[in-house]
């Protein structure tokens, strides 16, 4: 699979001259329902012996415009279930040929729907097959949606088709499904609807280095998101290229240092080297309890050895 960064690196890629299928979409967290479009986009790539491409966006149209309004309260953006280099992964993993990764900005956000289908997908993409959910807006102002799709596609020659709806226990699947089961700590479900277990990839990154004064050293990891997903300490695989391992993860704030910046915090059992700037997976099993503000440094010690045996049990049936 190969990344285009924009519509005006489209022409270093020849073999799009003679058109595409396409399907677009935000992709996040890449459920199993994604995995039934892109594979009924792949096919028709094989039938029509085009390249299939899935065109996304960066930032993620409504994390611009909750950024913009500078009130992320009143905005409520939805909380990102996965950073770009995941989404990249997964999408390869399905047999996508090309990713085109359109930065969303507000010159971008103007365009006209009719220019939209004109310009970029007529014109520049070469669609022969277009793969859209009913629910999809495009163009400025969100005018255009699936009828004008499918109007235009009789004009310009490219089939228009409604990404089927997939279900798990009569329940649409989609992100905001994923991202409730995990509001609700139940990950179980999130699992059912991934195809996976939830987890968080990232680079280890120094940090401030007090969970080593109290004898829980951690592998901090920064999750660069308007909205995480997640909060609370947690039972965890950490995958490692050494390896996987038991821990015990902290995901928010610190309130009990006063932190701002939403971190990724992991112990891991019985593990020394250093691992930093190293990517790790961090694989969550099991909620242990939410994020509290300690009083003092002791008590949260106190806390995170009570938290670390009870992980250590869960480990313990886990295995069984």
């Amino acid at each position: 699979m190969r990344l285009i960064r924009g519509f005006h690196n489209l022409a270093k890629y020849t073999e799009l001259n003679k058109g595409c299928v396409l399907s677009i979409g935000n992709f996040d967290g890449v459920h199993i329902g994604h995995q039934n479009i892109l594979a009924r986009l792949c096919d028709q790539a094989l039938e029509l012996d085009l390249p299939s491409v899935v065109m996304i966006f960066e930032p993620q149209p409504r994390e611009f415009f909750a950024k913009k309004s500078g009130n992320l309260t009143a905005c409520n953006p939805p909380a990102r279930l996965m950073r770009l280099r995941d989404k990249l992964k997964y999408l390869a993993e399905a047999g996508v040929d090309f990713v085109l990764c359109v930065r969303f900005s507000e010159r971008f956000a103007q365009i006209s729907a009719k220019d939209f289908i004109s310009d970029l997908l007529a014109k520049r993409l070469k669609v022969r097959y277009l793969s859209v959910g009913d629910d999809f807006r495009f163009g400025a102002k969100r005018s255009g949606d699936f009828e004008t799709l499918r109007n235009a596609g009789l004009k310009y020659r490219f089939a228009v088709e409604e990404s089927h709806t997939h279900s798990l226990n009569e329940q649409r699947i989609s992100s905001s499904l994923v991202r409730e089961a995990l509001e609700h700590n139940d990950l179980a479900l999130a699992e059912k609807l991934l195809g996976k277990p939830y987890s968080i990839h990232g680079r280890v990154a120094h940090g401030n280095k007090l969970g080593r004064t109290i004898g829980f050293p951690t592998a901090n990891i920064m999750l660069n998101r308007l909205v995480t997903p997640i909060q609370g300490v947690f039972a965890v695989k950490v995958q490692t290229k050494n390896g996987s391992y038991n821990g015990i993860a902290n995901v928010g704030n610190r309130p009990t240092i006063n932190g701002t910046k939403p971190l990724l915090e992991v112990h891991i059992f019985d593990f020394n080297a250093s691992i930093y700037n190293e990517a790790i997976e961090v694989i969550f099993l099991e909620k242990i309890r939410n994020e509290i503000k300690f009083p003092n440094f002791e008590e949260l010690k106190k806390q995170i050895e009570q938290d670390r045996l009870q992980a250590v049990e869960f480990f313990k049936e886990f295995a069984n």
